[in-house]
């Protein structure tokens, strides 16, 4: 089982060997605290499994949005604490699985404002393999960053369009992923898992990743530096 809420939409999946058999999405500007645990109910009972069916509860860890990633997690603790396995993903490497198969670079952005995205980037074909790691930039060093690489670039997440109006006017190897391939997904946190990304944990031991020191503690950093 996979939970994904890191950014506005939020989604939980239930898959066995890359093979989706229920995954439940929702963006209508809800709290994921209201929508998340019905939706892993929602999900499970579609399957036709329960909690002893399942053998690991992954989840997107981050970076992404702070209260969405600590939700998430936490809805991964609770269903976990009776001595499930957890594994938390990248958002941004479980992304680069949304076009595995795919002989392109994928570019996963994620909007971290300010001008700035969290973006990594995966040579995607047969295997997914990372080509930098997880970091916050501004939209205008990502140039610099691409115009080496031998294959086309395939831009997604909540970014995506962000970095593909910027991009597009200085580089010519770039497109936008399709619409249904662009977006954070929990079936894709779960494949990630079962291909080894991420750190298979004690629910006990599961953490969030920001990448950046959230917005209230650098506001009172700011305050006090005044």
């Amino acid at each position: 089982m996979a939970v994904e809420s890191s950014a506005v939409s939020a989604s939980a999946a239930v898959c066995d060997n890359g093979r989706i058999i229920s995954e439940n999405y929702i963006n209508a500007g809800l709290t994921h605290s209201q929508t998340l645990m019905p939706m892993i109910k929602n999900c499970m009972d579609t399957a036709g499994v329960t909690l002893s069916d399942i053998d690991l509860v992954a989840v997107a860890h981050g970076p992404g949005s702070f209260t969405g990633i600590r939700i998430g997690i936490a809805a991964v603790k609770g269903i976990a604490f009776g001595g499930k396995e957890c594994c938390g993903v990248s958002t941004l490497e479980a992304m680069a699985y949304n076009l595995k198969g795919t002989d392109c670079v994928a570019l996963c952005a994620m909007d971290a404002r300010c001008s700035q995205v969290y973006m990594a980037m995966f040579d995607c074909g047969d295997d997914v393999v990372r080509l930098c790691e997880d970091k916050a930039v501004m939209i205008a060093e990502i140039p610099e960053m691409i115009k080496n690489l031998k294959k086309d670039v395939i831009i997604l997440g909540d970014g995506a369009e962000l970095c593909y109006n910027y991009l597009k006017t200085v580089c010519d190897n770039i497109r936008l992923a399709p619409v249904l391939s662009r977006y954070q997904r929990a079936s894709s946190v779960a494949l990630a898992a079962e291909c080894g990304a991420g750190e298979r944990v004690s629910a006990d031991k599961l953490t969030p990743v920001y990448l950046r020191v959230p917005q209230a503690e650098r506001e009172l950093k700011k305050r006090r530096t005044e």
